[in-house]
Parts: C-alpha cells; sequence; structure tokens
C-alpha cells in the first residue's frame, strides 16, 4: 500500500534573492512503511513512468505527474545498483543490475522480468550500459572486471581484467560516439576504449585518466559529448577533457566551496550533477544530512574555476540523506510539466518521494521552504516547443 500527503511545513528564516523563482513541495510518496531507501529514480524518455529503486530490492513505477503508483518489479536477491529505461527501439523495458550478479529486464506494461544476463553466482553487477554501432553491445561494471555481451545472443564478448585493480563503479558508452567507451572504478581511474571489432586491452585501451581517488559517478556533457564530470567517494568534483585525457577543473573542496556560498547548513555530500546543454550550464547538487539539497553552479572555465551560490534550493521535504534527484523541467518534458511547473523529485534514506513544483500550486504558500532561480526553470516554460536531451 502506498501512502501520499501534502507536505508543506513551517521554516526558519532561509535565503531570499530577486533572481530567485519561489519553489514547494507539491507531495511526497512513502515508498514503504518501515526503514526503507530510495536508490535511484529515473524517467522513461517521453516521461509517461518514473521508476525507483528500493533497498528492499524492488522497483516501483510511479506517474511523474500525479505520483500515482502503478506496480512493482521484483526478482533481484540483493542490491539493485543501477536502473536504466531502454531508449526508443524498447520504450516499455526497464534494465537493472544487482549484486546478485544479474542484469535483468523488465516489461512495464505487464510487470514481468523478460530477460535475464547473468556474470557468475560470485559476481556483483555495480553498472552497466548500451552502446555499440546497434545499441546491443551490453557492458558492465564488477569485482576488477568488464564484461561485454551481445544482448541479443545473451553470449559473452569479452572479459577485460587489467584495466582496473578494484571495483568497476561506473561503465558509460559516450552519447554521440557509439564505439567509445568509459569505465570508472575505485581505483581511482577512468578508462577510455574504442569498443568496435574484437574487443582486448591490448589493441583497445585507448587512454587513462588518474583521478587519484575512488570514483563515484560520472557523466558527459558539453558541445559533442567531449567534457566530463566526475564525482568521487571523498565528495570531490573534476571535470575533464576525456578526448584529450586533459583535466579542466578541480575542485577538491567542493563541499567546503558549496557550503561557504549559503547561510544553511554544511554541504555534506554530493548527490548528482545535472547539465543544461541548452544553456550550456552544469551544476553540482549537494545535500545536508537533514535533508537539504541546493543546486549549484559549477563554474568550471577559466583559471581556478568555482562552485557558486546555489540557484535552487529544496528544503522540508527529505528528513535524511538524498540518494537521487530527477530534473524534470529542463529536460524534454511534455506540457502537462511545464502547465504544473513540475521541476522534478527526489528521494532518499528516509524512504520518502518528493514533487516539488510552483508554489502558486501549494496552499500557505508563505510557508513554503523552496527556491528555485529562473536559470533552472523559466527557460524551458518559455520555450514550450524545444525539445532537448536529458543531462
Amino acid at each position: 500500500m502506498e501512502g501520499m500527503e501534502m507536505d508543506v511545513e513551517e521554516a526558519d528564516p532561509t535565503p531570499s534573492s530577486r533572481n530567485f523563482k519561489r519553489f514547494g513541495l507539491k507531495n511526497t510518496i512513502q515508498t514503504n512503511f518501515g526503514d526503507d531507501y530510495v536508490f535511484q529514480i529515473v524517467a522513461k524518455d517521453d516521461l509517461a513512468l518514473m521508476a525507483v529503486s528500493l533497498s528492499t530490492n524492488a522497483v516501483k513505477l510511479y506517474s511523474p505527474l500525479t505520483g500515482e503508483y502503478l506496480g512493482q518489479f521484483k526478482g533481484h536477491s540483493s542490491i539493485i545498483n543501477q536502473i536504466s529505461f531502454s531508449g526508443s527501439k524498447n520504450p516499455d523495458v526497464l534494465h537493472s543490475c544487482s549484486s546478485d550478479g544479474t542484469i535483468r529486464a523488465w516489461d512495464t506494461r505487464s510487470f514481468q522480468q523478460v530477460s535475464s544476463i547473468s556474470a557468475g553466482p560470485s559476481q556483483e553487477i555495480f553498472s552497466f550500459s548500451f552502446g555499440g554501432s546497434d545499441d546491443n553491445l551490453l557492458a558492465a561494471g564488477s569485482k576488477s572486471q568488464i564484461f561485454f555481451w551481445d544482448w541479443r545472443t545473451k553470449q559473452q564478448i569479452a572479459c577485460l581484467e587489467e584495466s582496473h585493480m578494484d571495483d568497476v563503479t561506473q561503465v558509460n558508452f559516450v552519447p554521440d560516439h557509439q564505439n567509445k567507451f568509459l569505465s570508472a572504478s575505485v581505483d581511482g581511474l577512468m578508462c577510455i576504449f574504442d569498443t568496435s571489432g574484437s574487443i582486448n586491452e591490448d589493441d583497445h585501451l585507448e587512454s587513462v585518466i588518474n583521478v587519484g581517488t575512488s570514483i563515484g559517478k560520472v557523466g558527459f556533457f558539453g558541445e559533442a559529448n567531449q567534457k566530463l564530470w566526475c564525482l568521487t567517494h571523498i565528495e570531490t568534483l573534476s571535470v575533464w577533457d576525456w578526448k584529450n585525457a586533459r583535466i579542466e577543473a578541480n575542485f577538491e573542496d567542493a563541499r567546503s566551496l558549496a557550503s561557504d556560498s549559503w547561510e544553511l547548513d554544511h554541504v555534506d555530500y554530493f548527490v548528482d550533477c545535472h547539465y543544461s546543454g541548452e544553456d550550456d550550464r552544469l551544476w553540482a547538487i549537494g545535500g545536508t544530512s537533514a535533508g537539504t539539497l541546493g543546486y549549484f553552479p559549477v563554474n568550471w572555465k577559466g583559471t581556478g574555476g568555482a562552485i557558486e551560490a546555489p540557484e535552487a534550493v529544496l528544503h522540508g521535504g527529505h528528513t535524511g540523506i538524498v540518494r537521487s534527484a530527477l530534473p524534470l523541467s529542463s529536460t524534454r518534458t511534455g506540457q502537462q510539466f511545464h502547465r504544473q511547473d513540475i521541476f522534478g523529485w527526489t528521494g532518499g534514506e528516509d524512504g520518502r518521494l518528493c514533487c516539488w513544483t510552483s508554489d502558486k500550486f501549494l496552499p500557505n504558500v508563505s510557508r513554503s521552504r523552496s527556491w528555485i532561480s529562473s536559470e533552472l526553470v523559466a527557460k524551458s516554460l518559455r520555450r514550450r516547443k524545444s525539445r532537448h536531451h536529458p543531462y
């Protein structure tokens, strides 16, 4: 049974700015009655569905527009480390990978598992990515290994064992570069491969980037997706040109820089980064242990770089660490999201899903506890006909 509630609480005084548009908490969903975490939130390309992975080893589906609970997938026997919707070729399929060593495909219409690949009984799968010339090459990061399968035949094509010495936390085919592939690991290395032809480390490893500490998340951005942001497990942030293996900016004290830019609690961690291709702008999403989130602009160009004052503060929805943030208003959304001014969803260790929206739809707006700048939302509202890719 799912619980939903309106939740706009009394707030202490918080910073304000004439450049900020006020947003607030539309509603919250309690994903379960217990101590369950929300791990990740992802949306289908057309935003008709939103998938949420939980610490119960289940995935639940909701409507991003209404928050309606639609159903769930169960089958994994250990932690789900990543979920992702398929692209336009299979729009009704969701993929998931787990520490049980499997990657599974689920039909979002029947809520049934339709396919599965196993890396072996002693393996864990921490991340996966589809790519190659026809998007049927499946890569997976495991314990110091990178597996490749042909998804159509389920046959293993390659297993790279020498590039990393520890858990491979991220694998990604580079958008718009079908055969370019990046892996990142707890060993602090990012490796760039060309996966065309027969895949092996001797002939296909193009470059190695040494970040110097355990890597948590990476993402591509910028013109032709040539730039790469990297978040580490000690909460540092760096920006790279992956084609040239060149560092563009390095924020070893990212938390302190973010904390100094506002008057709220200290920023304890970073959830993710968000990029707007329309404006060529990058934000680091930082959070406090009490559940407040800030969208901090990252000025990575020029000498030194800077993490600037937040252009969004989401405050009052969560009571613990936030694990995932899904922006909707600046992705390629349908007009129904613009009409309701829905900014996005967040989920965390309190088991809550929170929807953030314009305060004009909320009662008691004087008590709303969130702010959002025009840079993150207003441009997408003005240009309703434009469509561009999610971050």
